[in-house]
C-alpha cells in the first residue's frame, strides 16, 4: 500500500502546484508609473517535475495593487490519465497563467523549499506597460494555450521571446552565457544525483539533443536564463543601461547552491550484471551446458523493451527529441519475439542467423562507440557487450545442433 500511497501524493502535489486555480484573471487595462517587472526564477526541487527550475514575470503595481504571477508553465490536469496519454504522444498543451505572486512564493517557499531569486527588470513605464499588455493579452482564455516542447518552446523560452516581441530592438542579448555543450550535457547536471533517471533519459533521447545548443537556445533551463538577463542591455530613452536593475533572493535554503551528486548506481548495476553473465557463458562454455535460458530471457527480454518504447517514441509521437534515437542499433524490438522463442521445447534453428546478425551489430556498435553522432550512455556499454556475447554463444550453439541435425 505504501508505494501506491506514495504516487498518489505525487500526483496530488504535482496538480495542486500546476494546474492553473485562475488561469485568467481579471486585470487592469494599464498600469500605474510606480510598476515594475521582475523575471522570477525558482531553483529546481526535489520532486520529478521541478528538476530543472521554473520562470515566470512577476508584475508589481503598489499604486493598484496589483501583485500578479504571468506563469506560462501551468497546465490542465483535471484528467490525468488523459495528461498523461498527451504527455506521451507529445501532445501536451501549456497555457499562460495569472495568479496572485504572494500565493504562488507561499508554495514555493512553505510546501516546496525551493529558493526563488527576483531580478527586477530596467525598464520605462511605456515598455513595462508594452510587456504587461502583451502578457495581459496572451493570458486571455482564448489566447493562453500553446503546444509544449520541452527544449524549445517552455516556460523559460517564452519569457525571452516575450521581451523580444514587446521591445524590438531596445532590447539585446549578449551570447553569455554560452555553455558550449550539447543539450544531453546541460541536462546531466540536474540529474547527477538521480543515475537511473539519467540513464532513462539517455535511453529516449535522440540524436538532436546531441547538438550543440545556442546561447539564445540554453536559455530552455531557467537557471541559464536568469544568468542571460544579467548579461542583456536594454535601452531607454536613448541611454542604454543593464536589463536587470537589482537582484534579490527572495527565499534561500542552505545547500541549495551545492551541486547534487551520486555515485553511479546505473553503471554499477550494469557492470555486475555483465561480469555475472560473462562468468555463467564462460562456464557453459567449458561445460557443453546449453544456453541459460533465464538470463537471456533478462538480457534480450530488457533490451527488446528499451527497443519497443524507442520505436514508439520516434516514430508514434510528436516529441522531437526522441527521433533518430541511436540506441535501436543495440535495443531491437524483436528480441521480445526471441525471448518467447526461447522458451519453446526446440528452439528454431534459424534463430542462429538472427543471433549471429545481433553479435556482429553489437560488435560493430562497441567498436564504434566514440564516432556515433549520439552519446550513449556509459551504463548501456555492459548490456551491449553481454548483448554480444550471449548472441555469439546462441549463434554458436545454434549452428552446432542444426549441422548434427542434417548429419
Amino acid at each position: 500500500m505504501r508505494k501506491p500511497l506514495l504516487i498518489l501524493c505525487f500526483l496530488i502535489a504535482w496538480a495542486s502546484l500546476s494546474f492553473p486555480h485562475r488561469a485568467y484573471a481579471q486585470l487592469p487595462d494599464r498600469l500605474s508609473n510606480e510598476a515594475r517587472i521582475s523575471l522570477i526564477t525558482v531553483l529546481p526541487g526535489e520532486e520529478l517535475y521541478s528538476l530543472f527550475g521554473h520562470s515566470a514575470f512577476r508584475v508589481y503595481d503598489p499604486v493598484l495593487g496589483l501583485d500578479e504571477l504571468f506563469n506560462y508553465g501551468t497546465f490542465d490536469f483535471r484528467d490525468p490519465l488523459s495528461f498523461a496519454f498527451r504527455f506521451a504522444y507529445g501532445k501536451l498543451d501549456y497555457m499562460l497563467s495569472s495568479e496572485s505572486y504572494p500565493r504562488s512564493l507561499y508554495a514555493y517557499a512553505t510546501y516546496e523549499h525551493r529558493p526563488v531569486i527576483e531580478q527586477v527588470l530596467n525598464l520605462s513605464s511605456d515598455q513595462v506597460q508594452s510587456v504587461y499588455h502583451y502578457l495581459s493579452i496572451n493570458a486571455l482564455p482564448e489566447n493562453r494555450t500553446y503546444r509544449y516542447d520541452f527544449l524549445f518552446d517552455n516556460c523559460s523560452t517564452r519569457l525571452r521571446d516575450v521581451l523580444e516581441i514587446t521591445l524590438g530592438d531596445d532590447i539585446r542579448f549578449a551570447p553569455v552565457p554560452n555553455p558550449e555543450e550539447s543539450f544531453r550535457h546541460l541536462l546531466d547536471p540536474y540529474v547527477a544525483d538521480r543515475p537511473f533517471l539519467d540513464l532513462g533519459f539517455d535511453l529516449l533521447l535522440g540524436v538532436q539533443t546531441d547538438r550543440v545548443a545556442s546561447p539564445k537556445e540554453a536559455t530552455f533551463l531557467p537557471l541559464i536564463l536568469m544568468e542571460s538577463f544579467e548579461h542583456a542591455t536594454v535601452q531607454s530613452a536613448g541611454n542604454v543601461q543593464p536589463l536587470v536593475a537589482r537582484t534579490d533572493t527572495v527565499y534561500w535554503t542552505p545547500g541549495a547552491d551545492t551541486p547534487k551528486t551520486a555515485l553511479p548506481w546505473a553503471s554499477i548495476l550494469m557492470w555486475i550484471v555483465f561480469i555475472a553473465g560473462a562468468a555463467l557463458t564462460a562456464s557453459e562454455c567449458r561445460s557443453g551446458r546449453h544456453a541459460n535460458r533465464y538470463l537471456d530471457a533478462l538480457v534480450f527480454g530488457v533490451a527488446g523493451v528499451v527497443g519497443l518504447v524507442a520505436t514508439f517514441m520516434w516514430f508514434f509521437t510528436e516529441h522531437n527529441v526522441t527521433t533518430n534515437n541511436m540506441n535501436l542499433l543495440w535495443a531491437w524490438p524483436t528480441h521480445l519475439i526471441v525471448v518467447v522463442l526461447l522458451w519453446r521445447r526446440s528452439v528454431p534453428g534459424w534463430l542462429q542467423v538472427y543471433f549471429g546478425a545481433a553479435a556482429a551489430v553489437n560488435v560493430l556498435t562497441v567498436a564504434l562507440w566514440w564516432a556515433w553522432p549520439q552519446q550513449f550512455h556509459s551504463a548501456i556499454l555492459p548490456i551491449i557487450l553481454l548483448l554480444a556475447i550471449r548472441s555469439t554463444w546462441r549463434a554458436y550453439q545454434l549452428r552446432h545442433r542444426v549441422l548434427a541435425e542434417r548429419v
